[in-house]
């Protein structure tokens, strides 16, 4: 069983497109949804979500990366942006966190922006794979070997499609779509970067497994460096809601008007979120880095 506040957590990231609060005079805005819930309403809800779990303290850190086991636990933040660039905050939403997997979408994103989805799924994979997010097995036994872009190995995979004359030019491109989809300019957490680049032996043997099966598509170990770089994205609450909010804006950002996702792309991103998710709860696999 899942604890309350732990469940929370992994709930706000998936429902980063909500209602609507604080309004930001932006030349960029779309028209407000016509079944959107009342402004009232929604801040009632945010609220006393954020009374009743604020002081709960079960659950625990992730220590898989052991930086992220140092953080502090007590931090509680919400935040709201929605399709119209309104925003709500409550709590602590300045911390800058690592992004971790939520990061795979949007490499996702950007292989689909350059080589398009058919291209994509083919040397990826778009099949749950009914196994751990990290599992050698299932490289080894599923014909795509990869599974899908929301598990490691075939997120791996993914990001070894971003072109680039070398790792430098490869990061900085994904480091600077994952910024255009915030509105702002993210930066690495080294310290999480460091510390995650120690310990990934795992995500190494998976990059050799599927080089062994011709299904990543670029220097192995640089692959899973770069993929760890993207995991060590900092992002606090409100950059990451934004980034929410531009997927369910049909790829433009509310808050600068910037179509940073292709519209013909977003149906094949959704599907694929909604897939790994609807797996997800039904069997309980952790998405992790």
């Amino acid at each position: 069983m899942v604890p309350n506040r732990m469940l929370l957590k992994s709930i706000l990231p998936a429902t980063l497109i909500a209602a609507s609060f604080f309004p930001s005079v932006v030349a960029a805005q779309t028209a407000r949804s016509p079944v959107a819930p009342r402004r009232e309403l929604v801040e009632s809800v945010v609220r006393e979500a954020y009374e009743k779990f604020r002081s709960d303290p079960s659950g625990k850190n992730a220590d898989y990366i052991p930086y992220l086991a140092q953080v502090d636990s007590k931090m509680f933040g919400i935040a709201i942006v929605t399709t119209d660039n309104q925003v709500l905050t409550l709590g602590d939403v300045k911390y800058s966190f690592s992004i971790q997997s939520i990061s795979k979408v949007f490499t996702l994103a950007l292989a689909m922006e350059e080589l398009g989805p058919d291209k994509v799924f083919a040397k990826v994979g778009s099949e749950p794979t009914g196994r751990p997010f990290n599992s050698p097995l299932a490289v080894v036994d599923m014909p795509s070997h990869s599974g899908n872009p929301l598990v490691n190995a075939g997120a791996i995979a993914t990001t070894s499609l971003i072109s680039g004359q070398n790792a430098a030019e490869k990061w900085n491109k994904i480091l600077d779509f994952y910024s255009k989809a915030a509105g702002e300019k993210l930066v690495l957490i080294d310290e999480v970067y460091q510390s995650e680049a120690a310990t990934n032996t795992g995500n190494k043997a998976l990059s050799m497994l599927l080089a062994k099966y011709d299904r990543i598509y670029a220097d192995p170990f640089e692959s899973v460096d770069i993929y760890t770089k993207q995991c060590s994205v900092g992002v606090n609450a409100t950059q990451l809601a934004r980034m929410g909010a531009t997927l369910s804006n049909n790829g433009i950002n509310p808050a600068t008007g910037q179509q940073v996702i292709k519209s013909e792309d977003m149906p094949h991103i959704l599907s694929t979120i909604v897939l790994f998710c609807t797996l997800r709860a039904h069997v309980q696999l952790s998405v992790r880095c």
